[in-house]
């Protein structure tokens, strides 16, 4: 009786009901199978859900504890009803009642924001109790989820990111307006609450005295039937109008998951690439920073979970681990330890850490003896490691009869993948230049091949790398003609692309972080004269050539490396844009960068750093129309931070 799913994104299932066993042996890790469960042995470890942010339906709001589908999920205490989902090629358990939570009728699945439990019971309310129908659900789900999302992408550019300052910045204007006009209003009501109650302590010891006087029996009328009715309106009144319609109107400008979740894989990749602590991170300590922040337990814990999602448990353990850290220092947070140990026990034993993962659950259960998960998963660690013991035994009494096996040859010892060599040169380790081959490098002044735009006013040349050849430009654009670009750049920001060899079209990747703009020539003055500018300096024609790229790198922006010019496997790779290939690139670097951002050439060893008013200049192809593979380049992540460029290439 096996339940056998095709083609489920993104979910992959395997329906655990523990009446059922297949086998007496215990499933692998994470093993994905019908009917995993087997009551006789130990389940699979499980870790927290990876999917939700909004509290779970308990037992009564999913259904009956007595069946089993849509609808009907039996909760009851000691069942491990799971399912596990496929995610970047790992997968993951999760609760019946967690997916469930994201079975929601279409019209309530307008996006992620404002879910909650009761909204996920009603839809599963809806399906009836049949696993087929269950199973539709999910992959109605598995389709809706991602087009639900916006994608704001202000992750994407720094530039973008300050308006969301002065955004911030008008609540908090709106919400001190807010307090203003609640304590005013409070004020109100005291000074009346006050005056009122010297008049009725005066009126309470002599009651028929007081009302005696018609005055006061005329006065005391009128307050109990108009004054009274004015406090109560003056109570009711709701300052809060204004302060919620303008939040209400900012929020469409909001960053939204995606944005979060960017700005989170930043961090963790500055952590990678400039071989950041957790620590150094938390406490704001990175090089030319100028307003130090720190991370919280609330921060550390959001990091891990990011980390978790993406089935990343490296980075999970290092900030679940920071987040304990400072929950042992005694920082105050919203954020329990057996939260933290949840995520990082399980992230251990993921790693291979079975020792560490069985210590870090014995310490959960210690703070609270009761967790499902926790149990599960010691009683698993137990005893997988008694068959570890016995196994390792075995093999200790059969080693003396087996011959032992020489070593292959490895790679050599100084041998560093690409990422690597690219991830030094961010941090200025790169190949330092022999003092034989530096005495080649010049500094000089250049006329165009005396143009005479620059007989009088030569440009100022400096030899930045001699194979391939690089130069920069100094004092090249002014800051005058930098902000004007800026400008006409910034309201057409949008998420950069890369051109796909196959299609030779278009398309944004993850591993280039930035947003880009493209100027034409005939939009501005100063966009035709930094276009002249190039072709009289360059003597390369950039009358058919590609708009003048503008791009804005966003938190850790980067573009990881890549050649300029297409390969003679890529025919079609500048199709869309209607031109040649790329003989040549130019790079002004239009803003001063903290730290990071260089323009990186892992095949050589040569690192070019942002200074304002520069430009790199280099062929990407030989004379023979050969492509020159030695200029591939990338963009480092921008460490700290505003990192602005703009490029051209020749055809």
């Amino acid at each position: 009786m096996a339940l056998v799913v095709w083609s489920l994104p993104p979910f992959v299932l395997g329906l655990g009901l523990p009446q059922f066993t297949t086998s007496g042996s215990v499933p692998s890790p994470l093993e994905t199978r019908p009917l995993a469960l087997r009551p006789e042995s130990p389940g699979c470890p499980r870790g927290p859900s990876a999917l939700l942010r909004a509290p779970l339906p308990t037992a009564s709001q999913v259904g009956a504890p007595d069946c089993w589908g849509c609808g009907n999920i039996s909760l009851r205490p000691g069942d491990q009803h799971f399912l596990e989902y496929s995610f970047l090629g790992r997968n993951h358990p999760v609760e019946f009642s967690e997916l469930l939570s994201y079975l929601v009728l279409p019209k309530k699945l307008r996006s992620t924001r404002g879910f909650s439990a009761s909204t996920a019971a009603d839809g599963v309310r809806s399906c009836k109790s049949k696993p087929l129908k269950m199973i539709w659900c999910i992959l109605v789900v598995g389709f809706l989820l991602p087009q639900s999302l916006a994608d704001p992408g202000f992750f994407t550019s720094i530039g973008q990111m300050t308006d969301l300052i002065r955004t911030e910045k008008d609540l908090v204007t709106s919400l001190k307006d807010y307090i203003k006009a609640e304590e005013d209003k409070l004020e109100q009501i005291k000074k009346w609450a006050e005056k009122l109650d010297q008049l009725t302590s005066a009126a309470t010891k002599d009651p028929e005295g007081f009302v005696g006087h018609p005055v006061n029996a005329f006065k005391l009328m009128k307050r109990l039937n108009t004054e009274w009715s004015e406090l109560e309106n003056l109570v009711l009144k709701d300052m809060s109008d204004g302060f919620i319609s303008n939040l209400t109107i900012q929020r469409q400008y909001f960053p939204n998951d995606e944005d979060q979740v960017g700005a989170a894989k930043a961090l963790l990749r500055l952590q990678d690439t400039y071989n950041l602590d957790t620590d150094t991170i938390s406490k704001g300590d990175l090089p030319g920073v100028k307003h130090k922040s720190l991370l919280t337990v609330e921060d550390c814990f959001e990091l891990g979970k990011v980390a978790y999602t993406e089935a990343d448990y490296y980075h999970t353990e290092l900030w679940m681990e920071q987040a304990l850290r400072q929950l042992d220092e005694g920082e105050v947070s919203t954020i329990d330890e057996v939260s933290v140990l949840d995520y990082l026990s399980y992230a251990v034993y993921q790693q291979g850490d079975m020792d560490k993962a069985l210590l870090l659950t014995k310490k959960l259960l210690e703070l609270d003896p009761e967790h499902q998960r926790a149990n599960g998963n010691l009683k698993y660690f137990e005893y997988i490691m008694a068959k570890e013991k016995d196994a390792n035994k075995s093999a200790s009494d059969d080693q003396s009869d087996q011959k032992t096996t020489p070593k292959k040859k490895g790679v050599a010892a100084d041998y560093l993948p690409e990422r690597q060599k690219y991830e030094m040169l961010c941090r200025g380790e790169g190949i330092k230049m022999t003092p034989r081959r530096q005495k080649k490098l010049f500094c000089r002044y250049h006329d165009g091949n005396r143009n005479p735009k620059f007989i009088l006013a030569p440009a100022k040349q400096e030899d930045e790398w001699d194979k391939p050849r690089i130069i920069r430009f100094h004092d090249i654009i002014s800051d005058a003609e930098i902000e004007i670009v800026k400008d006409l750049a910034k309201p057409r920001l949008s998420r950069a692309t890369v051109h796909d060899p196959e299609t030779g079209k278009l398309t944004t990747a993850q591993y280039r972080v930035s947003k880009s703009a493209w100027l034409s020539g005939y939009e501005n003055p100063v966009v035709s004269r930094i276009n002249m500018r190039i072709q009289d300096l360059t003597g390369l024609d950039v009358s058919t050539a590609e708009e003048l790229q503008v791009a804005n790198y966003g938190v850790g922006g980067q573009y990881e490396p890549h050649f300029d010019f297409a390969r003679k496997d890529e025919p079609d790779a500048f199709k869309e844009l209607g031109t040649g290939n790329r003989i040549a690139t130019w790079l002004f670097y239009m803003s001063d960068v903290s730290a990071g951002g260089a323009t990186v050439f892992p095949e050589v060893g040569a690192s070019v750093w942002p200074k304002k008013g520069t430009a790199v200049f280099w062929y990407n192809l030989f004379a023979s129309g050969e492509g020159d593979y030695s200029t591939r380049h990338a963009a480092c992540p921008v460490l700290v931070g505003n990192k602005w460029v703009s490029n051209k290439w020749a055809p």
